[in-house]
């Protein structure tokens, strides 16, 4: 082994993203334009009024013509004819930027379908700028944006890693990384042949930590695999750093191995510069309006006197958070988070960070409902939302995206593992309950009822949104469905939309519910699953209208899953079809401006089944009543709806009445299996 040359390092440097971002920083240092804008509070309902129906794409999944690369297929005219036409107002593409690793000077793929980010670049495998740049024409178009990515808690293996390995300058300070002195080596295992690190056992990490190189291990790990990730921390092989000397370093990798974590209190600021520069790129080269933070929860980790690290819930992440949020803000744009940890965490993150948090209180719960023909966990988590002062209207309700159907259930299992939840009848301590639920949606959701969907290691189920209603369903064989099957999949499917749709806030869906996506059978994408990342069965590939009808296989290199619904243009022309009924729900949706609406109650209700939300309309328009049946059979319940002026009750989706709410408050409803209703109550009181 040598020292390395200084014409590679400087090549390193210069494909870096922290040389990128300092260069770029010279465009804002100095000028008036970032003194614009307000940027200390959130402002949730200002980010979802540019956009509230959100389609997110998944790059690697999508059927481009021949020849075309996936931005042409996403800025392309049919495409956004379609999306429009549904209601459609924003797009988020899913991360696009050049992803992966650095071997010498060949890049090598992602392992984390671009979440593993190394440039500024746009992947060459994704398209260019200017298709980019189109794309986002396109969507400015047709009263639409573009939302994309900032990734503030980890990296690929790029030339940033590769420079932080070599001790040059200050990239060693981006990363969790620690030098380990050649007497300790012996501690480490041995990195094998054609690979560039090496997961550590607990003994190690623990030995570590006693010598006093590293905070040990966190309070849990992610994407836990035995063999494979047993701890969050790996070891790298002997590098020749730029000054000639050998070195071993220990990193910290919240998620896989080749996804080294930030240091966001190293004195350098390197990662802050780093995912700022980042973030301003996007708004200001990408055109983006709206940024996601993805796992932005996981910037903080301390050593404690007992037990393992402090890595969840610390305070250092919601410092970063309102850095880069508050910078967003200043530049802007808003930003949103996808956090799943407690709802303390999800609450105190949005104070001056994001604008808005994916709803992971409610989503493993509504899944829970349609299992179980029972929404009282659902009813649990929804009056939870509003304990700890978030505001539905700051929630992306969402379907299917491009991960697991989480069932950890954070809440229950850390800061509130001991509290105590009232649930069907009995009390129950958190963690209890949680066990429960997991168990009672494994044993559905997946084995022996429904092969076709698989656990994810101990975090969830990989699943698409119509394999979950299969399961519900009891249909064991996906091979053998019938019309009649799809025709109650869609229904149901439509159940879900409205429950996620007919609320506060952001309503998003993806490519494989627009289709009606089946998982795909898990031989097809083994070699992609040796990890133990069995998400891949969900992401099968899509053509939403039809760019190429022969493909049996994206340009990601994702087999095509079978599409239930058929394309969007196909879909639009038939009133009965899943994209049609959706275009009238949301209709209604943006002619009420529910999503600018208030949540002001969620009655108990007599029907396990039976979901109500009541929300206060915005300008005068009365009160607005969203009612789910979540069962397999009829109900019919008279409603008490207390402090609700009364009069005539619409259903605003099929434009009827459906009888009068009394002056007592009463108003009896009658909903088929699976049926869903979006009421209005016009009150005849005057002002």
């Amino acid at each position: 082994m040598s020292k390395p040359t200084p014409e590679h390092v400087q090549w390193l440097v210069d494909q870096s993203m922290l040389h990128a971002a300092q260069q770029r920083a010279t465009l804002y240092s100095g000028q008036a334009r970032l003194w614009q804008r307000p940027f200390a509070q959130a402002r949730p309902r200002d980010a979802s009024a540019i956009a509230s129906v959100w389609f997110t794409a998944y790059p690697a999944s999508i059927i481009t013509r021949e020849g075309g690369s996936v931005l042409q297929a996403l800025g392309d005219e049919a495409l956004w004819h379609a999306l429009s036409e549904i209601g459609i107002q924003g797009i988020h593409n899913g991360p696009l930027k050049r992803s992966g690793g650095l071997q010498g000077t060949n890049y090598t793929p992602t392992i984390d379908g671009n979440f593993d980010r190394i440039s500024f670049d746009i992947d060459p495998s994704l398209g260019t700028e200017a298709e980019l740049s189109a794309l986002s024409r396109i969507a400015a178009a047709h009263n639409a944006v573009v939302i994309e990515d900032t990734i503030p808690s980890h990296t690929g293996k790029g030339a940033d890693f590769r420079l932080a390995e070599m001790a040059y300058g200050q990239y060693p300070g981006l990363y969790h990384m620690v030098e380990i002195k050649e007497e300790d080596w012996p501690l480490l295992p041995d990195v094998g042949a054609g690979r560039d690190a090496c997961n550590l056992t607990p003994d190690v990490v623990d030995q570590l930590r006693d010598k006093h190189y590293i905070v040990g291990q966190l309070q849990r790990v992610i994407f836990f695999e035995p063999g494979v990730k047993e701890t969050d921390w790996s070891t790298t092989p002997v590098v020749v750093g730029v000054d000639g000397k050998p070195r071993r370093w220990v990193y910290l990798h919240y998620f896989k191995e080749g996804q080294p974590s930030l240091n966001w209190l190293d004195p350098s600021f390197a990662a802050q510069q780093m995912i700022i520069g980042d973030a301003l790129h996007a708004i200001d080269v990408v055109g983006a309006r709206i940024l996601r933070l993805d796992a932005n929860g996981f910037l903080g980790v301390e050593r404690r006197p007992e037990g393992n690290a402090w890595s969840e819930s610390h305070p250092l992440s919601v410092v970063g958070n309102q850095l880069l949020g508050g910078a967003i803000r200043k530049a802007g744009g808003f930003s949103f988070q996808e956090l799943n940890l407690t709802i303390d965490d999800i609450a105190s993150m949005s104070h001056g960070g994001a604008d808005l948090s994916y709803d992971f209180i409610t989503r493993p719960a509504y899944q829970h409902a349609l299992l179980t023909g029972n929404t009282e966990f659902l009813r649990l988590m929804l009056r939870q939302t509003h304990q700890f002062g978030i505001d539905p209207a700051s929630l992306i309700h969402a379907l299917q995206n491009h991960d697991e159907l989480t069932l950890e259930l954070v809440h229950f299992w850390t800061l509130h593992a001991h509290d105590t939840y009232l649930y069907q009848g009995q009390t129950f301590p958190g963690n209890i309950l949680r066990e429960h639920i997991r168990e009672e949606m494994y044993e559905r959701l997946a084995g022996e009822h429904a092969p076709y969907n698989l656990k994810f290691v101990t975090n969830g189920v990989s699943c698409t949104t119509a394999s979950i209603i299969t399961a519900a369903l009891g249909i064991r064989e996906l091979d053998s469905l019938t019309a009649e099957d799809i025709a109650r999949i869609q229904h149901i499917h439509l159940l879900l939309a409205m429950y996620n749709a007919m609320q506060p806030g952001v309503f998003a869906l993806s490519g494989w519910d627009l289709v009606g996506a089946l998982p795909l059978p898990a031989e097809q994408v083994a070699h992609l699953m040796a990890d133990g990342d069995t998400r891949w069965i969900h992401r099968g590939a899509y053509d939403l209208v039809d760019l190429d009808p022969s493909a049996e296989i994206s340009t990601g290199q994702m087999p095509k899953a079978r599409a239930l619904y058929g394309s969007l243009p196909e879909q639009l022309q038939r009133p009965d079809s899943f994209a049609s009924q959706l275009k009238k729900i949301l209709a209604v949706r943006r002619a009420y401006d529910i999503a600018a609406s208030k949540q002001i109650l969620i009655p108990d209700v007599q029907h396990p089944g039976l979901l109500v939300m009541v929300h206060e309309l915005p300008a005068g328009k009365g009160t607005q009543i969203t009612a789910l049946n979540f069962s397999a059979e009829p109900l019919v319940e008279t409603l008490q709806l207390p402090g609700v002026a009364p009069g005539p009750v619409v259903d605003i989706i099929n434009e009827r009445v459906e009888g009068d709410l009394t002056e007592q408050g009463e108003f009896t409803i009658t909903l088929d299996p699976y049926e869903g209703l979006a009421l209005r109550v016009v009150s005849t009181s005057l002002p």
